[in-house]
């Protein structure tokens, strides 16, 4: 009996060396395809399919619907500078006065920014595209020259979203893939490197993430908690109250952040 144990553990253990043991695969090729989603699609629905989602269907757009405003125009996000990031930036100065704050300028990470708003009606989902992320306003305070090496900081990865009148002029590589500043104003003014500015952006911006780690040494700093101070809501927000005064949102390139040639 014991034998048999043994001729049969040695056959296990042979079989699982010979099955780790390397096959010398090699690539002979890659190929690659793209699949087109539309309403060619949609042309001979699965019945089975959509009845069996319809409850769930109606439970989604039923949150996801609602309309919270309109745009004049399609949005886009870009760098150096876009009209969508443009508008993501002035929305968090719009909301600081919500927190009894008065930030001077905002960024808005562009790698925060995932869908784009389309001419029209913008819905609940449309905004939850646009910032799915659980990122919170936030502010903080950084020196004049702090704030001049975070717009190296931000020329270096060739823009991100400022608000209005922030004024950077950078200059991009050969390459185009990374920045240098060449200058920068704020509200028509030089920066005082030793003068105070108070600042609004995102939580995991201020964390020093997406190559802004100028913002690792701001001071007094306000980070609110609540699930109510997230972007998505403050945009929405925004929104319900240009829509309540019949305003249309637009936002456009406006020069925040200029290449040059």
């Amino acid at each position: 009996m014991v034998n048999h144990r043994l001729l049969f553990s040695g056959f296990i253990s042979a079989l699982l060396m010979s099955s780790c043991a390397p096959k010398h695969y090699q690539l002979k090729g890659v190929e690659r395809s793209r699949i087109i989603i539309d309403s060619r699609y949609d042309q001979n629905p699965d019945q089975a399919a959509a009845k069996f989602l319809e409850p769930y269907k109606r439970v989604n757009d039923s949150i996801m619907g609602p309309v919270v405003g309109q745009v004049a125009h399609n949005m886009h996000a870009a760098r150096p500078e876009s009209d969508l990031s443009n508008l993501l930036a002035d929305i968090l100065i719009w909301a600081a006065k919500d927190y009894n704050e008065q930030p001077v300028m905002a960024v808005y990470n562009k790698g925060g920014i995932r869908a784009d708003f389309t001419k029209g009606d913008v819905t609940y989902g449309d905004v939850l595209d646009v910032a799915p992320f659980e990122n919170k306003i936030c502010f903080t305070t950084l020196t004049g020259e702090k704030l001049m090496e975070l717009f190296r900081q931000i020329a270096y990865r060739g823009g991100e979203g400022v608000s209005k009148g922030v004024e950077l002029v950078i200059k991009m590589d050969e390459k185009g893939e990374t920045g240098e500043l060449v200058s920068a104003r704020l509200h028509g003014q030089e920066i005082d490197p030793q003068a105070e500015y108070r600042i609004t952006t995102l939580n995991y911006v201020l964390e020093g993430n997406d190559g802004m780690s100028a913002f690792l040494d701001g001071t007094n700093s306000v980070r609110p908690e609540e699930a109510s101070n997230n972007t998505r809501f403050l945009i929405m927000n925004y929104f319900r109250e240009m829509q309540a005064k019949g305003i249309v949102v637009d936002a456009q390139v406006e020069g925040r952040i200029k290449v040059k040639k």
